[in-house]
């Protein structure tokens, strides 16, 4: 258990990371398990839509997807111009105390993920990709007039069609529509009333 709780200090370095990208955006700012958290939920929502997917396989290739990131930090597509982070090192250097069952597994699930030959690992990079597509349409709601050029190449990146008609629908939709209603009688309820109908 030793070598468990070790292990799970260095996960929680993703919440602590942040991803690199956002300052050349110029707004925008996440840490990797923030990342890792929506879109492991986003590719187990598409993958339940897919009977012959194994949807919590999705969740789990996610969820894996960036550990390495704690020991390598997170390269940005510019900084990968120049520098490669030797993610299977530290995925071995992660594991190295673990028991073997739970090594192999983790080992296994980025592998399968970065190889991206099976449906479930297909499906994981796209939802990999519309997490970032979110967030980058947030942005563009927000006024910063370089998302289009960000969200026109996370697009080119998607594989899958369940992920391309998600992208559609993510890019018509507002980013504060899930909560802003716009009622009078919410916002600007007669006689001060509490509006919260």
């Amino acid at each position: 258990m030793r070598s468990l709780a070790k292990f799970l200090f260095e996960a929680g370095m993703l919440k602590k990371m942040r991803r690199t990208g956002y300052p050349f955006l110029g707004t925008g700012n996440e840490s990797v398990a923030d990342h890792s958290f929506r879109a492991a939920l986003l590719g187990y929502m598409l993958a339940l839509q897919q009977p012959e997917l194994d949807a919590p396989k999705v969740a789990l290739l996610l969820l894996h997807h960036d550990l390495a990131e704690a020991r390598t930090g997170d390269l940005n597509y510019m900084q990968k111009r120049y520098a490669k982070a030797d993610e299977e090192k530290a995925i071995e250097h992660q594991v190295r105390d673990l028991p073997e069952v739970l090594a192999e597994s983790v080992r296994s699930l980025t592998r399968e993920f970065n190889e991206s030959k099976t449906p479930e690992a297909m499906l994981a990079r796209d939802a990999d990709q519309l997490d970032f597509l979110i967030e980058l349409k947030e942005q563009k709601d927000l006024g910063n007039k370089y998302a289009d050029d960000w969200i026109r190449y996370a697009l080119k990146r998607l594989q899958t069609d369940a992920g391309k008609e998600l992208a559609r629908e993510i890019l018509t939709t507002d980013w504060t529509e899930w909560w802003f209603e716009k009622r009078d009688d919410l916002w600007a309820p007669p006689n001060g009333e509490n509006g919260d109908k």
